[in-house]
């Protein structure tokens, strides 16, 4: 398979790519590549493939690419570009510490996780974040509270389905998809979605 060096070089990454904690010389699956191919052309899909084949890079790169894509177009305004979907909230949070990684060389991609343990205010998810981090503060990038979301909602997403309920039908929550918004949505994406019926 291709690298995501070689991708960059074939234009099929921008060069931007590079500001990303990848592995710019490990080869992707054949899932992995196929995915961002299909995905670009903007076909919908499924991957299913054994645990720790990389199926979390099979959605992720695609959506990397479209927001280092609109980073270097200068249109990476506020708002959701990908949402994804967790049954429960430690796989959520499994998530937001693999973003953390991703983006720590790129702070103009926001992120962030809603869920029924995020804190309204950002001064109590401060508290929290620091008690859980060992002092340390979040990323300029890494947005903490229901706050924070609400007033600029984050590139990336991080919820659960029960939480999306409440995001959709709550009229403050329903800030974070209002029309001015939801022009630039692009994905959203299921994971682990053989534990839903």
């Amino acid at each position: 398979g291709q690298t995501i060096r070689e991708l960059i070089q074939d234009g099929v990454l921008p060069r931007a790519f590079e500001r990303f904690a990848v592995h710019m010389d490990r080869p992707l699956y054949q899932h992995q590549l196929e995915s961002l191919k299909k995905i670009i052309n903007g076909q919908n899909l499924i991957v299913s493939t054994g645990t720790g084949s990389g199926k979390t890079e099979s959605f992720l790169y695609p959506i990397l690419r479209e927001l280092a894509c609109e980073y270097e177009n200068n249109s990476l305004s506020p708002g959701i570009r990908a949402l994804l979907i967790y049954p429960m909230n430690a796989l959520a949070n499994d998530q937001i510490e693999r973003l953390r990684e991703l983006l720590a060389a790129f702070p103009e991609i926001t992120y962030g996780s809603y869920t029924g343990q995020t804190k309204e205010s950002y001064k109590d998810a401060l508290v929290e974040y620091r008690s859980l981090n060992g002092g340390a503060f979040p990323a300029e990038n890494e947005l903490i509270s229901r706050e924070q979301m609400k007033a600029a909602p984050p590139h990336i997403l991080v919820t659960n389905y029960a939480m999306l309920e409440y995001l959709l039908v709550r009229p403050k929550e329903s800030e974070l998809f209002s029309a001015k918004l939801r022009q630039h949505w692009r994905f959203i994406v299921l994971d682990e979605a053989h534990v839903y019926n």
